[in-house]
């Protein structure tokens, strides 16, 4: 029976669907990082526990051809790039196995040819939002990422998937902060001032903004500090402090202070114009985001009569962007701020057939059917966690004719097709979109049909 620090030659079968490396030994299954299917290793092994380890590469006997050896290995140590050691052909082909394998394995559907994986011409440089943490290290101040389950900052100048301005004004503002001597917080001893910087830009327009989340409100001479960086960066727009004082792993507080510049910066997708805030949800990833919500109205089939339901509209990029080629948009989103978002961002687009509350999916629904509101199309786009079995009935029972289901994980949206088969909604086709390159996350759209 192996146990801790003994070697092990082995073969690395599969990819996890967070993109370890897999191997089989003795009845377990190991789990290591930085390891390829078809690659052999002497490998080390982490920890033992009922039927699965963990190991680490400790020599590699043979090389997979698709390893993509230029990856700097703090990305992958960092969790930035967990696929970044792949070949992007294969990260696309992985990545749509990860939806069929899924689709099999717990709604068990084979017959559904998934599509190839749509992915990006140049997937490097694309995150439109950087959230970095400011941290003291080797006695100085520095920005950088957690090492992967841990809360030990490495310091990273070049972050590879963020846009290369954000990374810019981001080295930039760490070398301000020293100048300044402001100091950098400081978990254990609850100590600091500057906790996180946020950056967002516009891929279209190249506004951006900056969000410096602070202890608490007093930061000594920013005035003289937004000179600096206006100066430097006439793009930043948007200068806002946030301010937590809370011992939280969440990176905002509830209070937002707008120091320089609009409470929200612009950018466009699909044509249509946005104003996004430091607390809105708005894609990492414009171009394929682009795709993504094509995709979805592709699908969806629309035509000038017929009537959407938006759920989880978000701050309506995706509601507004087929909002003129349709009768009504219906938007439901239960964060206030996001709906009020939607709602300016309606006027700003010139639509008026798009109508937005602030409530749970299901509640609304409830209402919209007792107004006679019938849709034709149920648009979803949920959080990782899948829809509530609530509102898989409840959308049910308003009788779309189509719902068209966009997924940031594969096996919840597997889960959620099972019941709505259940219920009368066959899935017709499945797309996987690449938002997110060198990682092992995957996005995709489902078409659902009334049977």
């Amino acid at each position: 029976m192996l146990k801790k620090n003994d070697i092990a030659e082995t073969e690395i079968v599969d990819l996890s669907h967070e993109g370890a490396g897999v191997a089989k030994i003795d009845g377990l299954v190991f789990f290591v990082d930085n390891a390829l299917p078809g690659e052999k290793i002497l490998m080390r092994v982490l920890k033992v526990k009922k039927n699965i380890g963990y190991g680490k590469v400790e020599k590699y006997l043979t090389k997979s051809p698709y390893r993509n050896e230029d990856l700097d290995t703090a990305y992958l140590r960092s969790g930035i790039a967990d696929l970044g050691h792949l070949a992007y052909s294969e990260q696309l082909r992985f990545k749509r196995k990860q939806v069929a394998d899924n689709l099999y394995k717990t709604a068990g559907i084979a017959d559904i040819e998934v599509a190839e994986t749509l992915g990006m011409e140049n997937p490097v440089a694309y995150r439109n939002k950087a959230q970095i943490p400011v941290r003291r290290v080797n006695g100085e101040l520095q920005t950088g990422f957690f090492r992967k389950n841990s809360h030990d900052l490495m310091p990273i100048d070049d972050f590879y998937i963020q846009d290369k301005e954000i990374d810019k004004l981001i080295n930039f503002m760490r070398d301000l902060l020293r100048r300044f001597d402001i100091k950098p917080y400081d978990e254990t001893e609850q100590t600091g001032l500057i906790r996180h910087l946020v950056v967002r830009r516009g891929h279209y327009t190249g506004q951006m903004m900056l969000v410096l989340v602070t202890t608490r409100p007093k930061i000594f001479l920013i005035e003289q500090m937004i000179e600096k960086i206006i100066e430097a960066f006439p793009n930043v727009k948007s200068i806002i402090q946030n301010i937590n004082d809370k011992n939280t792993n969440a990176i905002f507080g509830s209070e937002f202070r707008t120091l320089y510049g609009s409470d929200t910066i612009e950018d466009t997708m699909l044509g249509n114009r946005f104003a996004i805030s430091a607390q809105s949800f708005y894609q990492v990833n414009t171009v394929m985001a682009e795709k993504l919500y094509q995709t979805a109205i592709d699908f969806s089939e629309l035509t000038a009569d017929d009537v959407i339901i938006d759920a989880f509209s978000g701050i309506g990029t995706i509601g507004q962007s087929f909002a003129k080629q349709v009768k009504a948009v219906y938007g439901v989103e239960v964060v206030d701020s996001a709906v009020r978002d939607a709602e300016q961002n309606a006027a700003l687009n010139g639509i008026t057939n798009a109508h937005y509350v602030a409530d749970s999916a299901e509640n609304a629904m409830a209402k919209w059917s007792k107004e006679s509101i019938q849709p034709d199309v149920i648009l979803v786009d949920p959080p990782r966690k899948g829809l509530t079995e609530n509102f898989i009935k409840a959308s049910s029972a308003m009788q779309p004719k189509k719902i068209t289901y966009i997924s940031c994980n594969p096996a919840t949206m597997a889960r959620d097709i099972k019941l709505y088969a259940e219920l009368g909604y066959k899935l017709k086709k499945v797309q996987p979109v690449d938002l997110f390159p060198q990682t092992h996350h995957v996005e995709c759209v489902a078409l659902l049909v009334k049977a």
